[in-house]
């Protein structure tokens, strides 16, 4: 999952894009409104952590602009601004959820996880595909009983295919949704994730579940389906 980090304060998100990362999370970190714009314009993101006191703009009329554009991403406002009336009129804005500054990096994962379980496009924290079965709250995967093991990479890649069955998801569409903005490697990366995946959850088995279209890109479907 990708998430959109807007914080200008180096230390704090460098702390915050650390902890999220080695929870298999790819982030992008925006230090002030601009940045933020420019990258939610082009990336559908699966949640953004928006601090409020931004150096070029209001954090509040960012999270409405976001709104009015349709970006349903769930948004998490982390602020040290802990008035009510600020709370109030930043849930009546748009926002999620709303944590102050100081906080714990537990809790702020645990309500992040908590925003993710919630239904956007029918999320679901299991994801199932022919005996393909991959848990998004306890990051395992499992094929016909028998346990996986991934990277962390090789998760994010499956539970983007799985999470769109029978799709045809292009080699930039991944990237985009499974490596973070800093990612300036290979283009055929994918493609050697890809490889990996097929090793471990494919070649074992007899039903193929990886497919592939020459010059198109990959997805995860039932081989025996219709």
């Amino acid at each position: 999952m990708r998430l959109l980090l807007v914080e200008d304060e180096k230390k704090v998100a460098d702390f915050i894009a650390r902890g999220l990362r080695a929870e298999w999370f790819a982030v992008d970190v925006a230090g002030d409104a601009k940045t933020c714009w420019k990258l939610a314009s082009a990336v559908d993101y699966e949640l953004v952590i928006l601090d409020l006191r931004l150096p070029d703009f209001d954090g509040t009329e960012l999270l409405r602009r976001l709104r009015r554009q349709g970006r349903r991403a769930p948004v998490l406002v982390l602020t040290a601004c802990d008035s009510t009336q600020e709370k109030v009129e930043n849930l009546e804005a748009g926002a999620d959820d709303y944590l102050t500054k100081p906080f714990v990096f537990a809790e702020l994962l645990a309500r992040i996880k908590a925003l993710l379980r919630r239904p956007v496009e029918s999320r679901s924290d299991v994801l199932r595909v022919a005996d393909l079965e991959v848990d998004r709250v306890k990051k395992q995967v499992h094929r016909a009983g028998r346990r996986i093991e991934l990277t962390a990479k090789e998760y994010a890649l499956l539970e983007y295919l799985a999470a769109h069955p029978g799709q045809m998801m292009s080699r930039t569409l991944i990237i985009e949704h499974v490596w973070d903005a800093s990612f300036e490697g290979i283009t055929n990366i994918v493609d050697v994730y890809v490889r990996h995946l097929r090793a471990k959850m494919d070649d074992p088995f007899q039903c193929k579940l990886i497919r592939s279209l020459r010059g198109v890109g990959y997805c995860l479907t039932d081989e025996t389906a219709p």
